[in-house]
């Protein structure tokens, strides 16, 4: 049974999203504004049995990650369309683990070529000599190719060990890797270690900075998350995809994993009450629409708030219950904000078509057209939230 047989055999969900509630089109972009040519490529590498399937499959699929354990050893390259038409568009190319580099019929242009980031996942939990060999091997031949790839080394299986056994694995793993890669001529090139589980939210975390990396806008959605919490009382924001979980942005405070956790925790919540009651009038309604929104109070004091941005992203914030009182400044905030959010998606359109109209090969001058356009959306929502602040 190939991989993607057993995927139509088994009905998976994970939590409380239904199974078809996956990407659509999003309202202010064409069906076809961007080939999957033109999408960056994640690749997923490392030896057979590491996880990089049920990676896959957990982040971008909602499946159980106990379901993960049926899935059979992937043994041809499998490509993925991650299209949420927002701000998350690449594919995803999930590689056997027998992959031979030096095979004649391995096209590292190809591959290597139109590469955004490559993510090697190595299993924590067994012997990882030959893994750390494959890693040096791979991140040799992606680099000679195309130096622009972003090395990311996902210590995987790390659900059942020690805080102490998590922590000198990722160091002996860091201290091997650089060393070999010194040792091959390759000090310049960076490599970024994230510990990663299934079965809980790190695979999460690490695959949203992975994400980010290969969003140009980036620099002003960060922008534009910290001029509003700043004007807003708001302790920490993150822009989430609402589908797979990753967040595409946060503000400039460090990621706490517990909080992080909570605001995933949330979105399933609302997709979960939205399912079973926003839509039952009209099941052809989504469950997450225009006018989704969501407050928890916390027993410690704390408000996490949720408001929609567009069908795929929504903003969920961390308040402190005494700076609430204020939430009419929050909601007007956060309209500026969502306005803002879309000036920056109709440059970003803009831009996209006239890569296609232009057959442009060269996507970094291109992208670097667009970062000074969408700074006009950061000042003007900056305007807005200063003058909301004096008021």
């Amino acid at each position: 049974m190939s991989y993607q047989d057993e995927e139509e055999q088994i009905g998976y969900q994970v939590g409380s999203f239904p199974k078809d509630f996956g990407y659509g089109n999003f309202d202010h972009e064409d069906s076809n504004s961007r080939s999957a040519e033109d999408k960056p490529r994640i690749l997923l590498m490392g030896l057979r049995r590491s996880g990089k399937s049920s990676i896959q499959k957990v982040v971008f699929h909602k499946m159980s990650p106990n379901e993960t354990l049926f899935l059979e050893s992937t043994n041809k390259i499998v490509k993925d369309d991650i299209n949420n038409s927002s701000f998350v568009q690449f594919q995803i190319w999930d590689f056997p683990g027998q992959i031979d580099f030096f095979d004649p019929t391995f096209d590292s242009d190809m591959i290597f070529g139109g590469c955004g980031a490559l993510v090697f996942v190595i299993d924590a939990q067994d012997e990882y000599i030959e893994a750390l060999a494959k890693l040096n091997q791979t991140v040799t031949k992606a680099h000679k190719v195309n130096p622009r790839i972003k090395f990311e080394v996902f210590i995987h299986k790390v659900d059942g060990v020690s805080d102490d056994f998590k922590m000198e694995s990722q160091r002996d793993i860091h201290s091997r890797a650089t060393d070999d890669l010194a040792d091959a001529g390759l000090e310049g090139v960076h490599l970024s270690f994230h510990l990663t589980s299934i079965y809980d939210h790190s695979i999460f975390e690490a695959f949203s900075k992975v994400v980010q990396k290969l969003i140009p806008q980036l620099p002003t959605l960060e922008n534009l998350l910290n001029i509003f919490i700043s004007n807003s009382g708001i302790e920490k924001a993150f822009l989430f995809d609402v589908v797979s979980k990753i967040y595409i942005a946060t503000d400039c405070s460090p990621v706490d994993m517990q909080s992080y956790e909570l605001c995933c925790d949330m979105i399933d919540v609302v997709i979960d009450l939205s399912c079973i009651y926003g839509s039952k009038d009209d099941p052809d309604v989504a469950a997450f629409d225009d006018h989704s929104s969501s407050l928890i109070k916390m027993n410690n004091s704390t408000i996490l708030y949720l408001r929609e941005v567009n069908k795929f992203l929504a903003l969920v914030c961390i308040i402190r219950e005494e700076n609430f009182s204020r939430q009419g400044v929050i909601d007007y905030n956060f309209l500026c904000f969502r306005e803002a959010i879309t000036q920056v998606f109709e440059l970003r359109l803009k831009n996209q078509k006239l890569e296609a109209a232009e057959h442009s090969q060269d996507h970094d001058s291109d992208y670097q057209g667009s970062i000074p356009s969408t700074g006009t959306a950061s000042q003007n929502f900056d305007q807005h939230m200063s003058n909301t602040a004096v008021a």
